[in-house]
């Protein structure tokens, strides 16, 4: 169906965005063959001037790495910049509740930190509980981010379920499998303190967008493979599992007026952030829709939408799960794009994938 009016202008100014982007790389290219003045050349995102692996540093302190690591971090603050206006603008807050900070130590890697968004209850029940993945592409986003606090906070009152928020680390600077672990390493400790912090350990489920509907994907392939502890559910939002890009549907974005390859360089760049080597991208933890088996996994409810290149993981993932035998159900939302969960004060799609999300969750009360 035709796009959504709601998303014109936006959509203008998505194109001019990934014009730039594909005209200044091209214009970095063309100085990069000039045989004169090739020391200006500026180094690729994540790399030295000779081409080697810059060192990482810890999330606030990219300044110390110089040009690219600069030009990260004024990224990350225009990206939490845009988010609070869309907040204000086209968002819903969220509603006051309780909520509690965790650190939880990750062996081998860096330290996550873990915040509860507590629904309210009528007594001392334990409540079910859903270990939440935000989206950003690996590289910018977080659970501070307004529209992302407002989210948890909206599907923790509205489906009577505890949201673990998983603030994991960001690529480059922390390249897979880091968000992997963080993300097992939050599950282990969920369950085994499950108690304390009020929740069901029978009645826990996981749940992701974008890149972070990937890891909560691969969190619970690892989970199958390692302990086997006890998930109830999966509810993956618009998610990429395949990093290889032989998924993409390339159709979507076609649609919008986006040439097939200024489009397939923007989701190709997102790999090459997170994935130290390309090669990697053909592990199941990295590419979960390669996994070798997709049997006995939990349940899944999938969310795609027309105008995403995303829509054939999403698809995918779908069909790989119920071939394994897994009950698994994908929703396609019509003439609307990635993002579209964001925009529940403006749009009657967003409200409706709420809702939904919402009605997936609630199944961890049955």
């Amino acid at each position: 169906m035709p796009l959504d009016p709601f998303f014109a202008e936006r959509l203008r100014v998505h194109r001019r965005y990934l014009f730039d982007q594909a005209l200044g790389s091209a214009r970095a290219r063309m100085r990069s063959l000039w045989p004169f003045g090739r020391g200006s050349v500026v180094p690729a995102a994540g790399q030295s001037a000779a081409g080697a692996p810059a060192p990482s540093a810890p999330r606030g302190k990219a300044s110390a790495l110089g040009p690219r690591a600069r030009a990260r971090a004024r990224h990350r603050r225009a990206a939490l910049a845009w988010d609070r206006t869309e907040l204000s603008t086209v968002g819903t807050p969220g509603p006051e509740v309780r909520t509690s900070e965790h650190q939880i130590a990750v062996p081998g890697h860096p330290s996550v930190r873990v915040r509860i968004y507590h629904p309210p209850v009528v007594d001392d029940a334990p409540v079910p509980a859903v270990l939440s993945f935000f989206g950003g592409a690996f590289r910018i986003g977080g659970i501070d981010y307004p529209t992302t606090d407002a989210a948890y906070r909206r599907r923790a009152v509205d489906a009577g379920v505890a949201i673990l928020a998983v603030d994991y680390a960001l690529a480059p600077e922390h390249p897979y499998p880091t968000q992997v672990e963080q993300g097992y390493a939050a599950l282990s400790w969920a369950v085994s303190h499950a108690g304390e912090l009020g929740i069901d350990a029978e009645r826990i489920g996981i749940a992701g967008t974008s890149a972070g509907a990937n890891i909560a994907a691969a969190v619970t392939l690892c989970n199958r493979d390692r302990a086997r502890l006890p998930l109830q559910l999966q509810v993956l939002e618009v998610p990429v599992v395949d990093l290889t890009g032989r998924r993409l549907d390339l159709r979507a974005t076609r649609a919008l007026g986006i040439p097939s390859l200024i489009a397939l360089r923007e989701l190709r760049s997102v790999a090459r952030t997170y994935l130290p080597d390309p090669a990697l991208a053909r592990e199941p933890y990295a590419s979960p829709l390669r996994a070798s088996s997709h049997a006995d996994l939990p349940p899944a409810v999938i969310f795609t939408a027309e105008y995403d290149p995303l829509r054939g993981d999403g698809d995918a993932y779908g069909a790989a799960l119920r071939e394994a035998g897994v009950d698994a159900s994908v929703v396609r939302y019509q003439g609307v794009t990635h993002d579209t969960p964001i925009f529940t004060g403006a749009l009657p799609a967003a409200r409706r994938w709420h809702d939904d999300v919402v009605a997936a969750l609630r199944r961890l009360h049955t």
